[in-house]
C-alpha cells in the first residue's frame, strides 16, 4: 500500500479494503453483525479480543480501534475467515489496524519482545526462539525441551542432518536484503524505545 493512513482523512473501512493484507475486499461491508467470528475466535474466548466488535468500529469509521490493546490478542489463526457467512476476514482487518497501530508508533511496546526474533533473522539468516522466551519454554514445556534445545547440533549429527543454520554466505546475503529494505533500521528503532528491556 502506497498511501498511509491519517486519521480523519480517509475512511477506515475503505483503508482496510484497499490494503494489501486485505484480500476479502467489499466483504468488509457486507458484515451483519452475526457474532460467529467472536464465537469461534480463541483470542475472544481467553481476552477481551472482540472481532465482531471491532468490524463494528470499523465499519462505523470509529478510528479509536487503533489504538485499543485488544486487537493484539489475536494471532491470526484465521477461524474467523473460515466461518464468516458473507466471507469477511476480522483477522485480516486486524492485520491492518496493527500495521497503522505500528506506522503510528503506538505499537512498539508490543513488537518490543519480539526482536529477538528479528534478531536472529539478521544474525542467522533464519526465525529462531529469542532468547526472551527460554524462561517460560522451560517452565511451559519442561527441562526435556531444554536438554533437548542444549544438545540440538549432537541429535542432528547422529541424525546425519546438516546444521540447522544456512551457511554464512546466505546468512550475508540474507541480512543485506534485510538492511537494504529498512528491516534493521525498524529493529533498530524498536530497540531504542525508552525502557526496552532485553
Amino acid at each position: 500500500m502506497d498511501e498511509k493512513f491519517e486519521h480523519g482523512s480517509l475512511d477506515l473501512a475503505h483503508f482496510i479494503m484497499n490494503d494489501n493484507k486485505f484480500a476479502q475486499g467489499e466483504n468488509l461491508l457486507k458484515c451483519v453483525q452475526c457474532g460467529m467470528c467472536t464465537s469461534a475466535c480463541p483470542g475472544a474466548q481467553h481476552s477481551d479480543y472482540n472481532p465482531r466488535d471491532m468490524i463494528e468500529y470499523i465499519l462505523e469509521g470509529d478510528n479509536s480501534i487503533i489504538e485499543s490493546e485488544d486487537i493484539w490478542n489475536c494471532f491470526y489463526c484465521y477461524t474467523c475467515h473460515s466461518i464468516c457467512p458473507v466471507g469477511n476476514s476480522p483477522c485480516q482487518a486486524n492485520q491492518v489496524l496493527k500495521q497503522i497501530a505500528i506506522d503510528e508508533g503506538i505499537a512498539d511496546e508490543h513488537l518490543r519482545p519480539f526482536l529477538g526474533f528479528g534478531d536472529s533473522f539478521l544474525n542467522h539468516g533464519m526465525g529462531g526462539i529469542p532468547q526472551n522466551f527460554f524462561k517460560e519454554m522451560r517452565e511451559d514445556i519442561g527441562e526435556e525441551w531444554w536438554d533437548f534445545k542444549n544438545h540440538l547440533d549432537d541429535v542432528r549429527t547422529q541424525l546425519g542432518l546438516g546444521p540447522v543454520y544456512p551457511d554464512e554466505d546466505s546468512i550475508e546475503e540474507i541480512s543485506t536484503i534485510l538492511v537494504k529494505c529498512g528491516f534493521k533500521d525498524r529493529v533498530e528503532k524498536i530497540r531504542e524505545i525508552k525502557d526496552y528491556e532485553k
